[in-house]
């Protein structure tokens, strides 16, 4: 999430594939992902980017399992491997819910029920909080969760951007398998929203949420009001109830006010007067991500900016950094997001784009720093800054896997994401 450090970590903080399956994905197995690196022109082949689906979910699969298995309700180890890998062992919640959402998009039964047990996990967390009134922290440790004392909380900032994944998560959950404690937990952290963040300030919209400390945060981001638009827009879909088509639209009415036409693309947000802009910094994910949920033409250019802003070669890598002041690494789930916002939009080139990061993230399943076939690390190299205090390690991440798998499958996650019920 953009615009404090502490936002930052918030953020950085599966069917087991058959052993054919594996053995291709793996390195040293003759894999067409062991050739060359990718060229300009790269596009992976069918069957070979499904061996690499296989293979992100295979990793999904072994951190879920990390600590518990069966239906113990838990949430998920974020990273490992690497210098961050070891020091940072946190669950955190915003990439338990992408988890959660590209679980839903695998095609096995298995899938499905790895996403409900963290689903379950969300809930737990949620309804065991000190203060019970529907929110859910930044992060939590790890651990299997067979009673309340088994809540630990690592990072206690209400974010209102990781709240509204967790609430897109849960909406997910209830739309595929119909158990109304899903929609009642995600109700909850919508209404927490509107009564801690609501905001009328300048466009309105909604505030960043709630410090570490309980201080309530009074800058407000384009990218969480995104993220609540998501939100609110699920549940009006699947409520009928029109109190979250006005949310939405109070959301909406924020973004679009932060689109900065001469350069075609959204601003980040305001200071803490909750009306003037915020000139710190220029991340990708406000601009993919507002075209992922608002599907609009009208700022369609901020895909473009991002390509042409962002775009970063790194010892083989490529793709697409945080920000534009540090462009020294590839950040891959950044790139994933862009790849999917690209398929969507279906300009001419735009499929193409699109083909070449996920080659370029694929490749990097098996050849970046401390890769394990598997796993999608967060970035090409240590130390990659985010522009506002926070940094980004080479370390394999549950986040990026996750994104990478919703875009190698062509998934928006702003949207319902279910199909039938696999076998």
């Amino acid at each position: 999430m953009a615009l404090t450090a502490q936002s930052r970590i918030a953020r950085l903080a599966v069917a087991t594939a058959a052993a054919l399956v594996m053995a291709a994905a793996l390195p040293g197995c003759g894999s067409a992902r062991d050739q060359a690196r990718p060229g300009p022109e790269a596009r992976i082949p069918a069957a070979a980017l499904q061996r690499s689906i296989a293979a992100a979910y295979s990793f999904l699969r072994q951190m879920t399992d990390r600590y518990a298995a069966g239906s113990t309700p838990r949430l998920v180890r974020s990273y490992t491997g690497g210098a961050f890998g070891r020091r940072f062992t946190v669950s955190v919640t915003y990439d338990d819910a992408v988890l959660v959402d590209a679980d839903l998009a695998g095609a096995t039964a298995a899938e499905w029920s790895q996403a409900a047990v963290v689903g379950n996990g969300l809930l737990y967390v949620q309804a065991h909080d000190p203060r019970h009134d529907g929110r859910v922290r930044a992060a939590y440790a790890p651990t299997p969760l067979r009673s309340p004392r088994d809540v630990t909380v690592t990072d206690p900032a209400s974010s209102t951007g990781s709240m509204a994944w967790v609430g897109q998560a849960l909406v997910q959950l209830y739309a595929a398998t119909g158990t109304k404690a899903y929609l009642t937990g995600a109700e909850a952290i919508g209404n927490w929203v509107q009564a801690h963040c609501h905001d009328t300030r300048g466009l309105g919209g909604y505030t960043g949420g709630e410090t570490a400390g309980g201080q309530k945060i009074e800058w407000k981001s384009t990218e969480h009001n995104i993220d609540l638009y998501g939100l609110f827009s699920l549940l009006a879909k699947e409520t009928r109830n029109p109190v979250w088509s006005a949310r939405a639209a109070w959301a909406r009415r924020f973004v679009v006010g932060m689109w900065d036409a001469p350069l075609g693309r959204f601003d980040v947000g305001t200071t803490t007067d909750g009306v003037t802009v915020n000139p710190s910094l220029s991340p990708e994910d406000v601009n993919s991500w507002s075209y992922l949920a608002l599907r609009d033409p009208a700022y369609a250019a901020s895909v473009t900016w991002d390509v042409r802003q962002l775009a970063v070669f790194d010892d083989g890598f490529r793709g697409v950094s945080f920000c534009e002041d540090d462009r020294s690494g590839v950040w891959f789930e950044g790139t994933a997001h862009l790849a999917d916002a690209l398929e969507f939009r279906g300009d001419p080139g735009d499929s193409a784009q699109a083909a070449r990061y996920l080659a370029n993230i694929d490749y990097a399943q098996s050849h970046a720093p401390h890769q394990d076939g598997r796993g999608v690390p967060a970035a090409s190299e240590d130390g990659l800054s985010d522009c506002s205090g926070g940094t980004y390690y080479a370390s394999l991440h549950t986040g990026a896997t996750a994104w990478y798998i919703l875009a190698a499958q062509k998934v928006d996650p702003f949207f319902l994401i279910s199909g039938s019920r696999p076998r």
